[in-house]
């Protein structure tokens, strides 16, 4: 049992708001997560700059001369930007790769939660409320966004454990269920080229879903495809650069609601996740049928 919310926004004058509204949206749902929480906020781009997004237990140690480190093994200007026990790297988008194998050597104890020209992913262990408040989301801008709350049931409470789980530049998942097969599609998407870090089977749907669109498949493509090869019970919410998801499996047992107005496309695992959106008493309020695709995109 967890909770799902995801904000996104059609109403550009909403953005300075997206964080207010999510975290919202994610501290209500505390009583189906309590023991960690996590969010991706989709913000604006930075030129030819692409964002590491890092954690580290031992912040002030890692995090003291990482930004000159790092633009000295990859030969380019990099700059860091910390919040609580998590970072962002600003650095060219074409020394991405490079810099992913610099920090592992650099730094082996820090954990990359994402990479994207415009997401950012903060999660930690704790009430919900407090993992918003560690990274002051409540002030943070962006188009949409998508955040969890955990409670877990098939691995251990821990920050790598905590959802959204990102395998794809820009892109990230988080999901309400359980997956039957996961460990059958980690080897298959291992022999793909395709690395999953943890023991998670959200991780393996996010890899999954990575893989088709490597593959030439569009994130609806994907989500479709999802349908026939993962087996279990799932409702999944997917992020991109420029849009936004939902799938829910065939039997669909996973509670979940949905509501849209001219100014936003909203999702909560609950109603009451949604109950205080502007203008939710005129919005088309639905629960996604299943097996069936949902996708919106700037």
């Amino acid at each position: 049992m967890c909770g799902i919310v995801g904000l996104f926004l059609k109403d550009k004058s909403l953005e300075p708001e997206l964080g207010r509204l999510l975290t919202d949206m994610l501290v209500t749902m505390t009583d189906r997560g309590p023991d960690s929480a996590g969010i991706a906020i989709y913000g604006a781009e930075n030129g030819s700059q692409t964002k590491l997004t890092v954690q580290s237990d031992d912040a002030d140690a890692d995090f003291a001369t990482l930004a000159d480190d790092l633009g000295r093994a990859i030969d380019a200007p990099v700059t860091l930007r910390r919040k609580d026990t998590h970072a962002v790297l600003d650095l060219p988008a074409d020394q991405a790769s490079q810099a992913r194998q610099a920090l592992r050597e650099l730094r082996p104890g820090v954990r990359v939660m994402s990479l994207g020209e415009t997401m950012e992913i903060y999660k930690e262990v704790g009430l919900p409320k407090d993992v918003a408040a560690r990274f002051d989301v409540a002030r943070m801008q962006g188009s949409h966004g998508i955040g969890h709350t955990r409670m877990a049931t098939e691995s251990a409470v821990t920050t790598m454990g905590a959802h959204p789980f990102s395998t794809g530049s820009d892109q990230c998942l988080v999901h309400n269920g359980s997956l039957s097969n996961h460990n059958s599609w980690r080897r298959k998407l291992a022999r793909e080229g395709v690395h999953v870090e943890t023991m998670n089977d959200t991780e393996v749907g996010a890899a999954y879903l990575t893989w088709k669109m490597q593959t030439g498949s569009t994130l609806g493509e994907a989500l479709e495809s999802s349908l026939d090869d993962l087996d279990g019970f799932f409702t999944f919410v997917v992020g991109t650069k420029d849009g936004f998801g939902v799938v829910r499996d065939p039997i669909a047992c996973k509670p979940a609601v949905m509501a849209e107005t001219d100014q936003y496309v909203a999702f909560g695992s609950e109603y009451r996740a949604l109950v205080n959106l502007p203008g939710i008493d005129a919005a088309r309020v639905w629960e996604p049928e299943p097996a069936t695709v949902y996708f919106w995109n700037h």
